[in-house]
């Protein structure tokens, strides 16, 4: 790797350190942080899905940022943002807020958050290329995961401890004091590389424009449409699992106060996406298509749930717990890595955003679904439950590979060489 491209690389890393350790503070405790506030779990994830709402309300107008302005200011945007909506969050708690403010805080947090998708990797990924780094996609999304799941156990293992030796409203003034540090950091050593702002159209037009570039380089390309709305289905049952993962384990533990427990859970969890992050793209150098790799890990990742749903054991539940951690790290690079590599430069964060749109989208509906399911019926059954929606998805993943891109051959070895405005679009049979 040059200067040049390790520089990126750092920087890269740096932010994705800073996001998940102000993120992971609220992690481990945030289901019991809204329950403590009153909420019932159907309006625990009814609020969860307020923020995912969000997301799907603000994905487009903010990818028009990414892609007019620049993907620093989205970037800066995003942390603003969400430091003050955590203080919100924190305000609505000691109050004991009706639910109908936790909706509109939620939808806003969503609105932070959508500044930050597709943005952060398109820079990546656009710098990289700039930089003239010929490396591996994987590799760098690997680090990325590594780097990640390290501050992930370092946010949750304190956010635990924290919250038990004070309160569960102190790991949200945490996080948002984080996110402050992090927005001085990009200001000063952020800068777009490798991609120059369109200030051509005015706002309308922009968001107009960003969502027909969406649906051509998205839906309209067969290999990139079906991994897209694969999307719902995995991230709506994904983003329940780990949240209900919560005041489950506390239940099989035994004390539902044990907050450091729940920690220690999302910790544990961290420590598996580490290992996930340092052998994925040795994983996938196992099989002849990323897809085969995608694939296989959604399939594991619904028996683990099904299993986590049906034991009574606090310290089996652990180790799927750590199962269904790793093959979530080793598959989200692969996938991350595919779909780059099928969409143009110019429009990366776009397509990037629609597809965290769809993600989101699942959130919606399925967060408060199963948490309904939880009320009724208990977390372990919501969680078999999941696993049979997140099922739904694989015919679609299974549909991309049928498409038979490029992108889903491409070797370890040469994968991440500079992507041109035109080759994605000349990639697929039918021009990810």
């Amino acid at each position: 790797m040059n200067p040049a491209a390790r520089r990126v690389q750092r920087v890269y890393l740096t932010l994705m350190l800073g996001n998940t350790l102000a993120a992971s503070f609220i992690w481990g405790i945030n289901t019991l942080f809204l329950l403590d506030a009153g909420l019932t779990n159907f309006e625990a994830f009814a609020a969860n899905a307020f923020f995912t709402a969000g997301m799907v309300i603000f994905e487009i107008p903010t990818g028009v940022v990414a892609d007019t302005v620049g993907r620093k200011a989205s970037y800066l945007l995003g942390t603003v943002t969400l430091s003050v909506t955590t203080g919100l969050y924190w305000m609505l708690w000691l109050w004991h807020a009706p639910f109908v403010w936790w909706a509109i805080v939620s939808a806003l947090l969503g609105l932070g958050f959508t500044f930050f998708s597709g943005a952060v990797d398109a820079w990546l990924v656009d710098a990289l290329a700039f930089a003239k780094y010929t490396g591996s996609l994987e590799a760098v999304f690997g680090r990325g995961l590594v780097v990640t799941g390290i501050s992930m156990f370092a946010g949750s293992v304190l956010g635990g401890i924290i919250a038990q030796a004070t309160n569960l409203g102190v790991p949200f003034l945490l996080r948002a004091g984080v996110l402050v540090v992090m927005l001085v950091f990009a200001a000063i050593v952020m800068k777009d590389m490798g991609f120059t702002p369109d200030h051509s159209m005015g706002p309308i037009a922009a968001t107009r424009n960003v969502l027909k570039q969406s649906i051509d380089h998205g839906l309209r390309k067969r290999s990139v449409r079906w991994v897209i709305l694969s999307a719902p289905f995995a991230s709506g049952v994904g983003i329940y699992a780990f949240y209900a993962l919560q005041p489950y384990l506390l239940q099989l533990y035994g004390d539902e106060t044990a907050y450091s427990i729940a920690g220690l859970a999302a910790a544990i969890l961290s420590l598996a996406q580490v290992a996930g992050g340092i052998l994925a793209h040795r994983i996938r150098g196992l099989f002849a298509k990323r897809t085969t790799t995608v694939i296989g890990a959604s399939l594991v990742s619904i028996v683990v749930l099904v299993v986590l749903g049906v034991t009574s054991l606090f310290w089996l539940a652990i180790v799927f717990l750590v199962i269904w951690g790793f093959v979530f790290a080793v598959a989200g690079p692969v996938r991350q890595a595919y779909l780059n590599d099928m969409i143009p430069s110019k429009q990366r964060a776009t397509v990037l955003s629609f597809d965290s749109l769809f993600g989101s989208l699942g959130g919606v509906f399925i967060q408060p679904a199963l948490g309904r399911a939880a009320d009724l019926w208990g977390y372990g059954t919501s969680l078999v439950i999941g696993g049979a929606v997140e099922l739904i998805g694989i015919p679609f993943l299974f549909a991309s590979r049928r498409q038979k891109d490029p992108a889903d051959t491409k070797t370890v070895q040469t994968e991440a060489a500079p992507v041109e405005p035109g080759d994605a679009t000349q990639a697929g049979p039918d021009a990810r």
